[in-house]
């Protein structure tokens, strides 16, 4: 004799409520935890060297960044302390030369991005950096 013949088992139910809650509050949070904003970027000017100055060179000043951490301004070495002394005397003339940054192989980014900050310090902000085409 059956006595469950006539019963039919009960189905799971599952509620989709709580899942979407969850789902809004994390969309909620990652969009306040994002930036979309770079805050970090540096507008700069690249330029290749050629072998001949061009018209755009006149009047601006060559800082070649060393990899023994000495730099080399207008065929001119200097230490860190001579260079931020020459970008004082640069900083006085009028117009306001342009200033090429070119870092040797090797050269840290951080010192390029350290030279750049102390011309803008000096209120030198026409900055262009260059680099020599791999042949």
């Amino acid at each position: 004799m059956r006595l469950n013949a006539g019963r039919r088992r009960p189905t799971a139910e599952i509620s989709l409520t709580p899942l979407i809650d969850v789902v809004f509050i994390l969309l909620i949070f990652f969009m306040l935890a994002s930036s979309f904003l770079d805050w970090r970027a540096i507008g700069l000017k690249t330029a290749k060297l050629g072998n001949a100055a061009g018209a755009a060179s006149e009047g601006s000043v060559l800082v070649k960044l060393r990899a023994d951490g000495d730099y080399q301004v207008s065929g001119e070495r200097m230490t860190l302390a001579d260079f931020s002394e020459r970008l004082k005397t640069l900083s006085g003339r009028e117009p306001k030369p342009r200033i090429v940054v070119e870092a040797e192989k090797g050269v840290p980014v951080q010192a390029v991005v350290k030279t750049v900050d102390m011309a803008a310090e000096r209120g030198l902000t026409d900055v262009t950096l260059a680099s020599r085409s791999e042949r």
